[in-house]
């Protein structure tokens, strides 16, 4: 076939088939965004709800593919190819897939597993498979948790199913632990009132149980003893750095030794000479940020949506202007 036969047949096509292009495209253009609405609705509904936001998510995530699933199988139906024989290839790619994909299909089953479960809920701070965060999502195949550091680390489900899990945040209360060590000859009874006088002085600090101290070891160097407190969840580290930092202060105020590993220290006779830089700090340039005019159908609101299409259009008309 020559240039212009080819060209010609495109012509052709392209002329005969020009309502059932523009139908094409404006279903894809259109079915996009119903999708986009229909899971903004989804999701306003789902937050009037007592459901778990993990679950919510898991649910909306379901909701989306499935709905991108019929858009595609319109589109292919209008394109001209037969539904019937998609399914067949579809079931046939599935079961490929499922044989290629065995440890991610698990951890999917899993993953359905500890919503219907209701495992966690969001916020929790878990301890699993050697790392500790809150949990910030669930999805098909991964949990994902945020450290004290602010770094994000995911976790497959099924590590998260067939492992031991400490859920720090599953109960509105939790226990606060200290041991405490003293020189051995540290009044038993002081150390005892002074530990447990700390703990109810923070408002914090609930008061039944009973804040709780006891000598525990006898170490080869000092005593040990073992204290503990109860409080909310929400104030476990106030509650923990309050109490460390004025035992300590209590046990200097009032003359008890902490006893402490010592070493033997010897000076140097020669001069270390460190190399230093002497050019002064560079000054600080603002880094730029663009910031995008993009706008997402499936969380903004119609009152936003609005309002963000009024903001752009300002900007357009002032750029025009000044042109």
């Amino acid at each position: 076939m020559s240039g212009s036969e080819f060209l010609n047949s495109v012509k052709n096509f392209f002329s005969g088939h020009v309502f059932n292009i523009i139908l094409f495209f404006a279903v894809l253009v259109f079915g996009v965004i119903a999708v986009k609405i229909i899971i903004n609705i989804v999701r306003r509904i789902f937050a009037k709800s007592r459901m778990e936001k993990i679950a919510q998510q898991f649910i909306v995530t379901v909701i989306k593919v499935l709905l991108y699933l019929v858009l595609v199988l319109v589109l292919l139906s209008l394109a001209g190819v037969k539904i019937t024989a998609i399914v067949t290839a579809l079931s046939a790619v599935i079961l490929a897939v499922g044989l290629a994909l065995e440890n991610n299909i698990a951890n999917l089953a899993n993953g359905i597993v500890i919503v219907a479960n209701k495992m966690f809920k969001k916020g929790d701070y878990i301890f699993a498979d050697g790392v500790e965060g809150s949990i910030t999502d669930i999805n098909f195949l991964f949990t994902t948790i945020d450290t004290t550091d602010n770094k994000r680390i995911t976790i497959p489900n099924s590590t998260i199913v067939n492992s031991s899990v400490l859920n720090a945040g599953a109960n509105p209360t939790r226990r606060v632990e200290f041991t405490f060590s003293v020189a051995y000859e540290t009044d038993v009874e002081k150390v005892k009132n002074i530990v447990t006088g700390v703990m109810k002085s923070n408002g914090k600090v609930r008061l039944a149980p009973e804040p709780f101290c006891r000598l525990k070891v006898l170490n080869a160097s000092s005593l040990d003893f073992f204290s503990n407190c109860w409080c909310d969840t929400e104030d476990y580290w106030d509650v923990y750095y309050y109490v460390v930092e004025n035992v300590y202060n209590e046990f200097k105020r009032n003359g008890i030794t902490v006893p402490y590993a010592q070493l033997e220290v010897r000076s140097r006779t020669d001069s270390v000479v460190m190399p230093v830089n002497a050019e002064p700090l560079p000054e600080r340039i603002e880094k730029e940020r663009v910031q995008s005019n993009r706008i997402d159908l499936e969380n903004v609101s119609l009152s936003e949506f609005l309002h963000i299409r009024k903001k752009v259009k300002n900007k357009k008309g002032k750029s025009e202007k000044k042109g």
